[in-house]
């Protein structure tokens, strides 16, 4: 009866534009952030996260309106994820043969998992338009401070930081390996898609897995200010080495993510 439901929902055209939508503002959201790590590369300050992003439109004429956009496109992407979380990856496609079997459902804990994170962009897009400008890193510090009060809590932090750090090394292999062109319906490998997905997702996994490594440093040492999520990650690479190469680098990394997303929004199977 659900399932039939979610079905005939995933049908619906709005729907599924309403979600490709999610992939457009997902872009414009690394963009941003990009633009904010050069910024630091170059002295300036900044979070390089979705806050920092978020924190640019809203000082922007209709940020507000853009913000509540925003949020209302995260949450349709993210009820799409819950929708083949139900029925599914690929829910336009009713015939697809990679429902079936251990991976389809390894597929739909990863939708289910992305339903969340999008679920969590929303929120952020909408406490920023609201008003609300805390940045993401200090957000992550506080709940692992307080995670951090209990031997559980400090477990449960390494578990999350280990699994970012495989979330993030997947990334770097879906991109070298081009496994991501498996994910859309374009004809032939234009060299922008290629590029972008290739150097987009390695970046994006490089920074991902420093960010894990950081949560995991952080419950071991008991010193939450180090988990601050993205810009805690991309924060570190730049101290890493003298001079703003390594953050040049990360910033056009994350632009190029940004760039595939656009990608997405037009080519994603859905």
């Amino acid at each position: 009866m659900v399932g039939s439901a979610v079905d005939r929902a995933t049908d619906q055209s709005w729907f599924e534009g309403a979600a490709r939508a999610g992939h457009v503002v997902s872009g414009i959201v690394h963009l941003l952030i990009a633009y904010v790590v050069v910024r630091i590369a170059l002295g300036d300050g900044g979070n390089a996260d979705q806050s920092g992003a978020l924190a640019t439109v809203s000082t922007t004429t209709g940020g507000t309106i853009a913000l509540v956009l925003a949020a209302v496109a995260f949450v349709a992407m993210a009820l799409w994820r819950l929708a083949e979380a139900a029925i599914g990856v690929h829910a336009t496609e009713p015939n697809d043969s990679d429902d079936h079997g251990p991976s389809a459902l390894l597929d739909r804990g990863k939708a289910l998992s992305l339903a969340v994170i999008y679920f969590a962009f929303a929120w952020t897009a909408g406490r920023f338009a609201l008003g609300d400008h805390a940045s993401s890193g200090s957000q992550n510090a506080g709940l692992s401070a307080r995670l951090m009060q209990s031997t559980p809590g400090t477990l449960l932090l390494v578990v999350i930081g280990v699994v970012v750090v495989c979330v993030g090394l997947y990334h770097v292999y879906k991109g070298l390996s081009r496994a991501f062109l498996d994910d859309l319906t374009i004809d032939g490998r234009p060299v922008v898609v290629v590029v972008s997905g290739v150097v987009g997702y390695a970046a994006k996994g490089v920074v991902l897995a420093a960010a894990g490594v950081l949560v995991v440093v952080a419950a071991v040492r008991s010193n939450p200010s180090q988990a601050t999520g993205l810009d805690g990650a991309v924060k570190t690479l730049g101290a890493a080495t003298p001079g703003p190469s390594v953050l040049i680098a990360a910033a056009f990394g994350l632009a190029a993510y940004g760039v595939y997303a656009f990608v997405m929004a037009r080519w994603a199977r859905m």
